[in-house]
């Protein structure tokens, strides 16, 4: 027996000192050829960009695997990503079969490890990813003639950062601390692939909208892949978000230009705590101090097709129910108790406009208390509404039960209302609507600012019986609160809103500033002062038909420091100080001082017809008001871009959008004005806004050291074109300072650059503006005269050509005198009536047509000295950059430019 054993110790000592030889040769004898082959295999199988440091064999890296580590790796990702990372590590490892290597002489990958790594999956709008770096081949036409195949059956990933980043499917997976196994026969076309991951930090978002963030993650998965449809099966997937438990089943196909989905996620009879452990950090902190009971059953299902180019999208569904759930905070004395839920929501074709909510039941107790409800909607715009809702709860033990963050609320609040119907703003359909709100003693505390909203009692009712604007009635009776130990009370009741019979009135002081911090925002601001003490009573028809003696409308406001929007307009307008007083249908401004922007405003005045402005959509809102201005800049009225619909598209600017109801009048004067490189002095006159529509009126302004008197109408068409309609007579101005400082005119005369002297103009021009507020220039038409009194036409290339042409230097610069230049401008062409002048002895005659782009076609006579009855007849055509003149009067008519107007688009 001794001797058996001695015999076997010696064997397996023998075998154990060849094994280890072998460990330690084979990396040895070996290196230089798998190198070679691992280097020859990605540069046939892979489409990636492939770098490594160096290469290391060894049996110890990952015992008892043969491994070659590749030392700081890095692989690219397919086109279109191919200057981007896919995958980059301190190391990556590929197992080695040891039985292929020794006995056929071929590498074989069947394993891959892969630690501290980042991995970085993308795909964009249209659905190509990155990670298609391996070509695969096809077996029934192809032989294998390489000597390393990759035939895995293991695939192991270690403390790794991965991020998957998928424009067409709005999904963004950003996966910390991954750590993953997967088991199965990877190089077949159909294989189940056995999967354990553990996950330190997952965070999950779907379309800018974060869902899960910094979750563990511990999943178990078995997954079916086929390779060759490129289709994943998932069969049983048990997951767990920190405590919860989730089963997770379904398939994802990939096709061609999108994907085929059918998932569901459900977790079963979960405890409600551990339904809370899957929520967002705030919630997890919240849940340390808070005992929480009961049952939760949770339903995710998304099933269809989502293919971008055709705008096809999947079904989403969302399902939540919860039992005999409890929650108390910190030990309050009363609890939340029988909290029951039913909670169910579809959302067809991710189409907001399908969206269907139904909380057939939501309920819970706070000792003799509750709130219970059934609320109902289908679709967004024009929800279809079933709701109702009850409650007698007192907020400061519910504020204590639940330990609501950041608020400290205290009150009675009965609420009883019941509506039913479809919503429709456009065809005045309410839904059939009773209830009432009841806020006694109320308070409200916030962390962002010191004091309270105090005494805050409300007493309110709606009602509206057939579903028309006609039967809403709307009553608060009071309303009323004190903040910083100053008194709000507002009483208001309102009939009829298709014929608005309104009660209102209004009495205190508000610092808006200090009220909005109790609900302070990160990102917003709001400002400002009122004090009020006003009532208003009357109907809507009154005050339409003019029966001031049937309204009883009076009071006063006080504005400090208030910002104010509106769609048209692309920066707030700051109302710094402003008294308003209320007399019937008119509210007059006392002392009025604005800003917008940079420009300043001083008004007094009045607007009429407020009442019927504010109750209808289209009332037309009437005033009159003096104002003074040290500086207007109307560029800041212009808006630089369109809304943010989608980000893909580039932005665009706007015309200047004038209000379609109102009737304003303004009597203005204003220091200095800028609008587009042009800079006004002392400009005065009476701008009228009129049904969509802006009139200046015998307007009078200094520019460039001239006087200008201005006619102007202007109104939008569009957000992106407007009309225009001016007369401007300019009385004795400088061409120079005109062509420096005038980019209009710039354009329009360019071939003044190097003029010098005196000019006036008389003209008339209308024609349309595109999206940068600048001509559209086949669409102007118009008329007049400029008239010279004074020019040294110098550098102007059309004279250069003709002295060059007929050999008289004398009209090479000529000085231009007491000459009046008629033209008419339309279809793009600037038409010039005959006109004559006398230069250096001689008499020239012009006359012909140019465009705005420079092309010239003018007819020219060159008087002789001494009288001009001889002259020789000249004919100018090319551009002005290049004017081509020849004897005789042969020209080439310009080409017309026709203005077609772009339809609209039909409702």
């Amino acid at each position: 027996m001794k001797r058996i054993v001695i015999k076997a110790l010696k064997i397996f000592a023998i075998a154990t000192g060849i094994i280890l030889l072998l460990m330690f040769l084979l990396p040895v004898l070996f290196p230089s050829k798998i190198e070679l082959e691992i280097k020859k295999f990605a540069n046939q199988k892979l489409n990636g960009e492939l770098a490594f440091k160096e290469a290391n064999l060894s049996f110890f890296n990952h015992f008892p695997s043969l491994t070659l580590s590749l030392e700081e790796f890095s692989l690219k990702g397919s086109a279109p990503f191919k200057k981007d990372t896919l995958v980059a590590a301190n190391e990556i490892a590929f197992g080695i079969n040891l039985k292929h290597l020794l006995f056929n002489g071929d590498v074989t990958i069947d394993k891959v490890f892969l630690s501290d790594a980042f991995v970085n999956i993308k795909v964009n709008e249209k659905g190509e990813a990155n990670y298609n770096v391996y070509n695969s081949e096809n077996k029934a036409t192809t032989k294998d003639t390489a000597a390393t195949k990759l035939r895995l059956d293991k695939i192991i990933i270690e403390n790794t950062h991965l991020v998957y980043d998928d424009k067409a499917t709005k999904i963004l997976i950003d996966a910390k601390g991954f750590n993953y196994i997967g088991k199965g026969d990877l190089d077949k076309s159909i294989f189940d692939l056995k999967t354990e991951a553990h996950i330190n930090d997952f965070n999950f978002t779907f379309n800018k909208e974060q869902y899960l963030k910094n979750k563990k993650v511990n999943a178990e998965l078995i997954t079916k892949i086929n390779t060759n449809s490129l289709s994943f099966i998932f069969e049983q997937n048990n997951l767990k978000v920190n405590k919860l438990p989730i089963d997770f089943v379904g398939k994802l196909d990939f096709l061609k230009n999108g994907y085929d989905l059918d998932f569901k996620v459900q977790s079963t009879n979960s405890k409600l705590n551990d339904f809370f452990t899957a929520l967002p950090p705030a919630y997890v902190t919240w849940l340390e101090k808070t005992k929480v009971k009961g049952n939760t059953d949770l339903l995710l299902t998304l099933k269809g097709k989502y293919i971008a180019s055709t705008n096809e999208k999947p079904d989403l569904g969302f399902t939540m129910k919860i039992r005999e759930g409890e929650i108390n905070y910190k030990k309050a004395q009363t609890s939340a108790t029988n909290i029951f839920l039913n909670f169910d929501t579809k959302l067809p074709s991710l189409d907001v406009e399908k969206l269907k909510i139904n909380i057939d039941s939501v309920f819970f107790n706070l000792g003799k208390d509750y709130v219970k409800a059934i609320i109902k909607t289908e679709g967004l715009s024009s929800p279809n509404i079933d709701a109702t809702i009850k409650s007698k709860i007192n907020l400061a033990q519910l504020d204590q039960a639940l330990g609501i963050p950041n608020i400290d609320v205290k009150g009675l609040l009965d609420v009883d209302i019941n509506s039913k119907g479809v919503y429709d703003k456009v065809s005045k359909k309410l839904p059939i609507t009773k209830g009432s709100v009841s806020f006694k003693n109320g308070y409200i505390k916030t962390n962002y600012y010191p004091n309270a909203i105090k005494n805050i009692n409300l007493l309110a009712s709606v009602s509206d019986d057939s579903g028309t604007l006609k039967d809403l009635k709307i009553n608060i009776n009071p309303a009323s609160f004190d903040f910083e130990g100053k008194p709000i009370y507002v009483k208001a009741n309102l009939e009829n809103l298709e014929n608005v019979k309104y009660d209102i009135d209004a009495k205190g002081e508000l610092d808006l500033a200090k009220i909005y911090k109790v609900f302070s925002q990160k990102g917003l601001d709001l400002e400002g002062y009122i004090k009020a003490d006003v009532s208003f009573k009357g109907t809507q028809q009154d005050a339409t038909a003019g029966n001031y003696s049937k309204l009883n409308n009076k009071g006063t406001l006080v504005l400090r420091n208030i910002r104010t929007s509106s769609e048209y307009l692309p920066k707030p307008f700051i109302i710094k100080e402003g008294l308003f007083v209320f007399n019937q249908d008119k509210m007059k401004f006392n002392n009025f001082s604005a800003v917008y922007g940079k420009s300043d405003f001083k008004m007094n005045g009045y607007l009429q017809n407020v009442i019927d402005f504010v109750l209808s959509d289209k009332a037309t809102l009437k005033g009159n008001f003096n104002v003074n201005a040290n500086y207007i800049n109307v560029d800041e009225f212009m808006s630089k871009s369109d809304n943010k619909a989608t980000e893909t598209t580039s932005k665009s600017n706007r015309v200047v959008v004038i209000p379609p109801n109102f009737d304003l009048q303004f009597n203005c004067l204003a220091q200095k004005v800028d609008f587009d490189e042009l800079k006004l002095q002392n400009l005065k006159g009476n701008v009228v806004i009129n049904n969509g529509k802006l009139y200046l009126n015998k307007s009078a302004f200094d520019i460039i050291g001239s006087n200008v008197a201005m006619d102007v109408i202007y109104g939008n068409e569009a957000t992106n074109k407007a009309f225009f309609d001016f007369k401007v007579l300019a009385k004795e101005f400088d061409v120079k300072r005109a062509y420096n400082e005038i980019k209009m005119f710039r354009e329009m005369a360019s071939a003044a650059e190097n003029a010098e002297g005196i000019i006036s103009l008389d003209y008339k021009v209308a024609g349309k503006l595109n999206n940068e507020m600048m001509p559209i220039y086949p669409s102007i038409k118009g008329g007049g005269t400029l008239s010279v009194k004074n020019v040294k036409m110098k550098g102007f290339k059309m004279f250069s050509a003709v002295s060059k042409k007929t050999g008289k230097d004398g009209i090479k610069n000529p000085d231009v005198s007491n000459v009046a230049i008629k033209s008419t401008i339309k279809n793009n062409i600037i038409t010039i009536e005959r006109f004559k002048f006398k230069v250096a002895g001689f008499r020239p005659r012009i006359e012909g047509t140019t465009s705005f782009d420079g092309r010239l076609n003018i007819k020219m006579r060159l008087g002789l000295p001494p009288l001009g009855i001889i002259g020789i007849p000249l004919s100018v055509t090319g551009t002005k950059d290049n004017p081509k003149v020849k004897l005789g009067r042969k020209t080439e008519d310009l080409e017309e430019t026709e203005y077609v107007e772009t339809p609209k688009p039909s409702k």
